[in-house]
């Protein structure tokens, strides 16, 4: 597939990343819960190597909560704080300050003995659509940063304060210039990350079946009533799928194209339950 998807902002956006890093003590990323290590630029984890890191598993509320425990055990393991969060709704702020005040531990001390009333600088990074908008809001209480549905919003870095104690910018989503896995990228198409319109919709619903075909057959097979997922054509499945929904153009065609929209929609919204797509170790 190799997708290459790059605009001009982000690549502003690396420029502008590496110039304020001097500054920063603490780098969070917001990851999607549903594909963590495939929601992780590989270009944002070398800009951030050296500086102390939190990762924030956002959407949990959406993604599996055994796989989310086990993500969160993987990336602990790794010497990461770890967090997660469901930014739409829920209490984000004490468990936000905690890994703060656990990941900076030393910096804090060292301030506190100087006599120091300084800041906690905190760069927020993440690929596009993750919810980084979305969670600072949720930080701050009300609506500071401009959140919406799709890829590519923030498009200038941001800064905030909280509770007089932690600067935080909020940064640009920024996906690397080139994916050459094709497995990552389609796991970003199916999140949103990635925007539809490069994308054939039908080909992107058959291969989410095929995703989901192993560990989350029963949902799909529950929410549109068909009799499975096809082992040999996940098309086969997606006619069926439109057939129940009684989705049909003319002569009697299956509409295979809106069934393939539903699915992608009720996927990224939560309606087919919460499911993971990748497990740690894979």
């Amino acid at each position: 597939m190799s997708i290459n998807w790059y605009p001009g902002h982000m690549a502003k956006t690396r420029r502008l990343m590496l110039g304020d890093l001097k500054s920063i003590d603490m780098v969070c990323e917001i990851i999607d819960a549903r594909i963590p290590e495939s929601s992780r630029n590989p270009d944002l984890i070398q800009i951030a190597e050296g500086k102390k890191r939190m990762l924030v598993l956002n959407r949990e509320d959406q993604a599996d909560p055994n796989m989310t425990a086990k993500w969160v055990a993987y990336y602990r393991s790794k010497g990461y704080t770890v967090m997660t969060a469901n930014s739409q709704k829920g209490e984000v702020l004490s468990s936000f300050t905690k890994g703060v005040e656990e990941c900076c531990a030393d910096i804090i001390e060292r301030n506190a003995q100087r006599g120091v009333n300084r800041t906690i600088k905190i760069m927020i990074m993440g690929i596009p659509n993750v919810g980084k908008s979305s969670f600072i809001n949720r930080l701050l209480g009300k609506k500071s940063a401009v959140a919406e549905n799709r890829p590519g919003v923030t498009r200038a870095k941001q800064w905030f304060n909280l509770a007089g104690k932690y600067d935080f910018m909020d940064t640009p989503g920024m996906l690397w210039p080139k994916i050459e896995d094709d497995e990552v990228g389609f796991k970003l198409a199916f999140t949103g990350t990635i925007r539809d319109e490069i994308l054939d919709r039908e080909h992107l619903a058959c291969k989410l079946l095929e995703c989901l075909r192993d560990s989350y057959e029963e949902n799909v097979v529950k929410r549109y009533g068909i009799t499975g997922i096809s082992r040999e054509m996940t098309y086969d499945t997606l006619e069926e799928m439109a057939k129940k929904r009684g989705f049909l153009q003319g002569r009697g065609m299956l509409d295979t194209e809106r069934m393939a929209k539903v699915l992608i929609d009720e996927f990224r919204s939560g309606k087919l339950g919460r499911l993971t797509l990748e497990a740690p170790g894979e």
